[in-house]
């Protein structure tokens, strides 16, 4: 399925996108079946859709999925799973409720190389865990001068694009990638690159079914400019059985430090 007329932001360009998606698709199956639509309720309504998949900016993610759940559909929903710890728990209970299945995307359990590395570690090949370190990029995008903002048009983004967050002008820094820089819409490279580092963390622990019990920490945030999210940070999540997790920005990667040797993974090897 793809989005008409931007379910997003209301101009030509979202339509383009949607138009050529709609092309891909029905030319590979060489037929004309692929529908557009401009609302996510007129998908999550049909009876003839099993599962759907949702890769909205992360601040679209919660009221989808709950709507995918009470109407008896599966659900494939991009990483990170939700903007708050409060909607997580939201979704996580509907789709108890309604027995659907979710499943959170994270590409890298995919990859043989994150495999392979929490099989080494859960397998005992670096003896007992004492310690996890995990490092992540910096932001790859630049905070804007105070008071900029970029191809400012004399529109608003639309209910539609905005859901549950505060009603803004449009800007382009508002859209596309770098929604992920503005806290309204996302929680920068914690919640972005965070989701997979931190994951592989959870997975060679085994703590798929748990999580840490304290996290500390701190983040350096812009002062101005329309980005706010942390372009820096520095934190510990502590489990109940005392192992501490660091995360810290710099890098990109997952270390694994045992009493007989240490594990590092990322996408470049192991």
């Amino acid at each position: 399925m793809a989005t008409q007329r931007s379910g997003f932001w209301r101009f030509e360009y979202q339509r383009y996108r949607a138009d050529r998606a709609q092309n891909l698709v029905q030319q590979k199956y060489e037929n004309q079946d692929c529908a557009l639509y401009s609302d996510f309720r007129e998908v999550t309504s049909r009876p003839d859709i099993d599962a759907v998949v949702i890769s909205t900016p992360d601040h679209w993610h919660t009221l989808p999925a709950l709507e995918a759940a009470r109407n008896g559909k599966d659900i494939y929903l991009e990483k990170p799973l939700t903007l708050t710890v409060n909607e997580g728990r939201v979704i996580s209970d509907t789709v108890r409720k309604y027995s659907r299945v979710l499943q959170t995307g994270s590409m890298q359990r995919s990859m043989l190389l994150f495999r392979r590395a929490c099989e080494l570690v859960r397998n005992g090949y670096i003896g007992a865990i004492q310690k996890v370190e995990v490092s992540l990029p910096g932001n790859n995008r630049a905070c804007p001068p105070p008071g900029s903002r970029s191809r400012r048009r004399k529109r608003w983004i639309t209910s539609s694009g905005l859901g549950p967050a505060p009603h803004e002008p449009y800007t382009d820094q508002r859209c596309h990638y770098t929604f992920r820089f503005i806290r309204d819409y996302s929680g920068g490279q914690t919640t972005n690159w965070g989701a997979h580092y931190l994951d592989i963390a959870q997975w060679g622990l085994g703590m798929d079914d748990s999580g840490p019990v304290k996290i500390i920490g701190r983040g350096v945030f812009p002062k101005t400019g329309l980005f706010n999210t942390a372009t820096s940070i520095d934190f510990d999540m502590i489990y109940d059985n005392g192992i501490k997790l660091t995360c810290r920005t710099g890098g990109r990667g997952t270390k694994f430090i045992g009493t007989e040797g240490s594990v590092f993974v990322n996408r470049s090897g192991w």
